[in-house]
């Protein structure tokens, strides 16, 4: 008997710290963002690890502190972290600083672009097809609140935007191909084979699942807003908990043609648990 209890005593240890452990690795860690405007705090998400240790490595190193939120959109965003930004002259066109590096994109479709978010800045267009994110410019989602009207054409947009991009890459990858016709001059064999690839791409992109919001989704956009157009293509990496006050009034100061405030909005940005 004793052998018993001392044995199922083991096993209910086990199970408690077991789960205290799970807690403990599960425990998300709280930023806080200093301004004029007031504080922001902001949870980070464990599922985003590299950007999550790549923030707080920064963070840590004061490399944030004394920088401006250089571009500033009502209805859409707050961006930081350009240390071009620190003590620069009134006027100058911000955005274009990084410390020396970019991080592998961790795009996870549960984290979306509500009001709140906070999101990883990064190089646009076919230059950056990984989507890697910048080393340290991030923004924070303001957005607005959407109807589900609007939530239905931003769909469409999206998956027309998908679906061209994806016959960019089929194309892409039988350019080659396509030069010999072009160095042959041989115009009915290209356009032939145009045929074909487009015939080939299309059944390709028929299999393909088309972009769609989900329930969750639409609730918050329809309720508490965000900018959804840009779900899928920036990494989502955290989200603010508290000082969704203070991010409506730096939304809402006064840019000039290049989108940064007239008045200059330092941050200071320390990790408080």
């Amino acid at each position: 008997m004793k052998k018993f209890l001392t044995f199922l005593l083991l096993i209910v240890a086990g199970a408690v710290f077991t789960n205290s452990s799970a807690q403990k690795a599960e425990k998300e860690t709280l930023v806080l963002i200093t301004t004029d405007f007031g504080d922001m705090k902001l949870k980070l998400y464990n599922d985003t690890p590299e950007h999550k240790k790549n923030f707080l490595k920064l963070i840590n190193e004061g490399f944030y502190d004394g920088l401006l939120f250089h571009r500033v959109m009502q209805n859409f965003m707050i961006q930081g972290g350009d240390p071009d930004s620190k003590n620069a002259q009134a006027g100058k066109r911000l955005g274009g600083g990084n410390p020396g590096y970019t991080i592998p994109s961790e795009i996870n479709p549960p984290h979306f672009h509500k009001k709140g978010a906070l999101a990883a800045a990064r190089r646009g267009g076919s230059s950056n097809p990984e989507k890697r994110s910048s080393g340290s410019q991030f923004y924070i989602v303001q957005g607005e609140v959407m109807t589900d009207g609007a939530l239905d054409t931003m769909e469409m947009m999206m998956n027309t935007r998908a679906k061209n991009e994806f016959y960019r890459e089929c194309f892409a990858k039988a350019n080659d191909e396509l030069d010999a016709y072009r160095q042959n001059n041989d115009r009915d064999g290209f356009n032939a084979r145009v045929a074909e690839i487009r015939a080939e791409t299309d059944s390709l992109w028929e299999q393909q699942a088309l972009k769609k919001f989900t329930p969750e989704q639409r609730e918050v956009y329809t309720t508490i807003g965000g900018y959804p157009s840009l779900d899928g293509d920036y990494t989502v990496f955290g989200e603010l908990v508290e000082g969704f006050d203070v991010l409506d009034k730096i939304a809402a100061v006064q840019t000039d043609q290049y989108d940064r405030p007239v008045g200059d909005i330092k941050m200071k940005i320390e990790v408080v648990e």
